[in-house]
């Protein structure tokens, strides 16, 4: 078994460009007829809101900022965008040509609701008729284990919606969410050379706002003043930031937001940020060098569990084989702990899309998907904290050759990240794997000495 050490590693100096890559429209208009053709319905009503609003950020470019929204796509490739008063406005942030419907049961309460206040009339006005079988995409869909009843009729979406539709059609409609979602074939799984540029540009700027933070913590500064290091830009956020800590023997929250608490050596410290396609995470203990014991039982054993996930991940691996190589790494060094949740999931503008992740699973990881490295440590003593995020996109040779040509400075960039993964960190990564943070599986446990980092011996 490989061992793991300490090794001074300076962090790489990279420039985030201003703005992300753009997607072109036409794309857009793939992704919608491959949307429809996929799900074999007349219509697709896909549901979105403020907390929900990937799949259409995928189909259109618009995010529902404020309100409720709905993308009708149609016969003669109809795109319809429901909205409320406000999305009105915002509308004109989608990347490509709509029919931008008003809807104002969408809009807040005590808004003006006299110009459109029912969706049987709007959808009837559109063009949905008696008959017609709507596909319905909501934010997620049950599992096998999770179906109470025929899985085929919507759950993840609102009551409105699914009983305005069948009013008008007399059908009821049929959950199509896994079209988009589903961890294998769904389409959100494909990305493109161009939304990988755009994800990876959201992975930099992440992955930067985080090392900022490690690399500024010291003691008696607050959780807010730390978190003040991010200089978060406007970024579009998948994530709520967090910053937070605790003293030994102490429970630390690892998912809340930043306090006025006073941080002191030694307590561990965590942070994470997620802007859309990406997450970062980093955690350790605010000390110069950490204990011999902690290094020993949890901080050896993880990076050995990183190095697995790194080594295994690649085109055709199956999702349980994933999960079984972090399972036996873990194993073999002797961890007291084991991932919280699946250690690894589909990544896009949402956090967590879905993961093939688990035990036993057979679906093969495909070219285009983007995969967050997502080993989370439990239990660990209270107190201390351990965690390393980021993200990859797996690509076939011809993709790869795609991005280098479309898109040669993220090229260049990815393989100065993958140099320094396996010539200082000691890792092994498949041609295929493309990792897209400023520095995938940088882990200093000691945030005092923030490049001080674990590699492998």
């Amino acid at each position: 078994m490989s061992e793991v050490a300490l090794r001074h590693v300076p962090l790489p100096d990279e420039t985030a460009a201003p703005d992300p890559p753009a997607i072109d429209p036409a794309e857009y208009e793939r992704r919608c007829d491959a949307t429809l053709a996929h799900a074999g319905t007349p219509w697709v009503a896909v549901y979105g809101d403020r907390e929900h609003s990937a799949n259409l950020l995928f189909l259109t470019g618009f995010d529902p900022r404020f309100e409720e929204a709905l993308l009708l796509l149609g016969p003669e490739s109809r795109r319809v965008l429901l909205v409320g008063n406000e999305g009105v406005v915002h509308a004109a942030a989608a990347g490509l040509p709509l029919e931008v419907r008003l809807f104002q049961g969408f809009s807040l309460m005590g808004q003006p609701r006299e110009t459109a206040p029912r969706l049987d009339r709007v959808l009837r006005d559109i063009g949905v008729a008696g008959g017609d079988e709507v596909g319905v995409v909501g934010w997620k869909y049950l599992s096998e284990a999770e179906v109470f009843s025929d899985p085929h009729f919507p759950v993840w979406a609102p009551a409105l919606l699914t009983d305005a539709l069948d009013h008008v059609t007399g059908i009821s409609p049929v959950d199509l969410t896994a079209v988009l979602m589903n961890p294998g074939d769904g389409l959100r799984a494909q990305n493109s050379a161009d939304q990988i540029a755009a994800f990876a540009w959201a992975a930099l700027r992440a992955s930067q706002a985080v090392f900022r933070v490690v690399q500024a913590a010291r003691p008696r500064m607050t959780e807010r003043d730390i978190a003040a290091n991010m200089r978060y830009a406007g970024e579009p956020l998948s994530m709520h930031p967090i910053v937070a800590s605790g003293a030994p023997g102490e429970a630390i929250n690892g998912l809340r937001s930043a306090t006025g608490r006073e941080v002191q050596a030694g307590d561990g410290i965590t942070c994470g940020v997620g802007y859309w396609g990406s997450l970062c995470c980093r955690a350790g203990l605010l000390e110069s060098t950490v204990p011999d014991a902690f290094f020993t039982d949890y901080v050896r054993p993880y990076f050995l569990a990183q190095a697995a996930w790194y080594a295994t991940v690649g085109l055709g691996v199956t999702g349980g084989e994933v999960f079984a190589a972090v399972e036996k790494a873990l194993a073999d060094a002797g961890a007291a702990f084991r991932p919280m949740l699946n250690p690894g999931h589909l990544i896009s503008y949402d956090e967590w899309v879905h993961s093939p992740i688990e035990p036993g699973n057979h679906t093969p990881l495909a070219s285009g998907m983007a995969l967050q490295c997502d080993i989370i440590p439990t239990p660990l003593p209270p107190g201390t904290a351990l965690n390393c995020e980021d993200t990859i996109v797996l690509a076939d040779e011809a993709l790869r050759d795609e991005i280098a040509a479309r898109h040669p400075a993220l090229w260049a960039r990815i393989e100065r990240t993958r140099d320094l993964m396996r010539n200082d960190l000691g890792l092994t990564l498949r041609p295929e794997t493309l990792p897209l943070s400023l520095a995938n599986a940088y882990l200093p446990p000691g945030w005092l000495a923030p490049d001080r980092v674990c590699a492998l011996a």
